[in-house]
């Protein structure tokens, strides 16, 4: 509680801002692009030819019926401006197109809710993640001169140039080439990262660690141009398409992609005059434990007690304030309907009413982005907030069946 002037008591309102974006997105160079697109109902997952594709697969894998060449990427993965985040041009050669892609974001959200991190006095934090460095096994490997020298530093600690080689230095790096002087942390929690990451990001704010943080993931596998073999009642769909929440659904399609969000307590990006395109009013992590479908599927259980417990920290109940969920919607028979049941039993606690709340998923779009999902659902959501209006989930036409007592409304 605060006083104004008069010694009245007033309500200051809790939560943490979301003030920049910034991202790439399959068939998006940015946030702008990216909403265009889901708005217009653009699907950008890119389907190859056989001389297009860059994967080792021989000729028998190809002719396979199963053999999907079909992947979500992104463009100019190989471009980056190395004098401007002063990195020497063989420094940059050896850094992860992950971390170069990311660093290039960081500022860009920077720039997006209007702050020169050099001219900010408070301590900005970091909060990331990334997938596993394929353009180390690719490209760096086949330079043995490059991998001599990183095997006889790592123990050492002399990483010297080959330190953008490791995932543990993702955000430390955007802290160091930035001069940004709060927490620097690097998440792995496979494709939970980067809202892992957005998690811990509140938190540091509320503790007050932090005066405004950066977090978000990346995921840029290689080669990009490659195909999958599809195999039955396994997590990728044999016809290169995500059908979330469809009784159609046969899997997923993975791609590649980045997305950062720059927080900051609500109450201070109020007093500041920030530009604010949502605002995270709680969160909350668990883990299934054992109790889970197999070790890669969540548990129903699991999921309603996270979002009954993220609903409790933001005190809201689910009937009163909440018209749309952002799902994880991966189009797996499996999966989907898991999110679906962990929703109503979360939501029933507070309610026995239904059709007040739609579900929809960004992956019919963009494909799931590894560790960059949830941070891309996260914008998709503050965007469509901000404009006030749903996008449609592609390729939806009838729905899952949940159970009889349970009626769904996608958009």
């Amino acid at each position: 509680m605060k006083q104004d002037l008069f010694g009245q008591s007033s309500v200051v309102p809790t939560g943490v801002a979301i003030i920049g974006m910034a991202g790439r997105f399959p068939g998006a160079a940015d946030v702008r692009a990216f909403w265009r697109n889901l708005r217009d109902g653009v699907e950008s997952i890119t389907r190859f030819s056989d001389s297009e594709l860059e994967d080792a697969f021989d000729r028998s894998v190809r002719d396979n019926p199963n053999f999907v060449r079909a992947r979500a990427i992104l463009d100019g993965v190989e471009q980056f401006d190395a004098g401007f985040f002063g990195m020497h041009a063989r420094e940059a050669e050896l850094t992860d197109p992950q971390h170069r892609l990311f660093l290039e974001c960081a500022w860009q959200a920077l720039e997006d809710g209007g702050y020169d991190p050099a001219r900010y006095a408070g301590a900005i934090g970091v909060f990331a993640g990334c997938s596993m460095n394929t353009y180390f096994l690719r490209h760096v490997c086949q330079d043995r001169a490059a991998v001599e020298l990183f095997a006889s530093n790592y123990q050492v600690g002399s990483y010297a140039e080959l330190v953008g080689g490791l995932q543990d230095f993702l955000a430390t790096r955007v802290s160091y080439k930035l001069d940004l002087r709060g927490p620097s942390v690097t998440v792995q929690s496979a494709c939970s990262t980067s809202l892992v990451a957005v998690a811990q990001a509140c938190q540091s704010l509320l503790l007050y660690q932090s005066d405004m943080a950066l977090a978000g993931g990346v995921s840029i596998t290689l080669p990009q141009r490659r195909g999958y073999l599809a195999q039955d009642d396994a997590m990728v769909s044999p016809e290169g398409r995500c059908r979330t929440f469809d009784a159609k659904a046969d899997g997923t399609v993975f791609g590649n992609g980045a997305g950062v969000v720059l927080l900051k307590r609500l109450e201070d990006a109020l007093a500041e005059g920030d530009h604010i395109y949502a605002v995270i009013r709680g969160s909350a992590l668990n883990n299934d434990g054992a109790a889970r479908a197999g070790f890669t599927a969540p548990s129903a259980n699991g999921q309603a007690e996270v979002i009954a417990a993220a609903l409790a920290a933001a005190d809201v109940d689910a009937r009163t304030i909440i018209g749309y969920v952002e799902c994880h919607g991966t189009a797996t028979p499996l999966g989907d309907p898991i999110e679906v049941a962990g929703l109503t039993r979360a939501f029933r606690a507070s309610t026995d009413d239904v059709g007040f709340c739609a579900l929809g998923s960004v992956k019919p779009n963009v494909g799931h982005l590894d560790v960059a999902a949830g941070v891309t659902g996260l914008i998709k959501t503050a965007l469509a907030l901000g404009e006030a209006k749903l996008p449609p989930t592609l390729f939806f036409e009838t729905p899952i069946l949940i159970s009889p007592s349970t009626t769904v409304r996608f958009m």
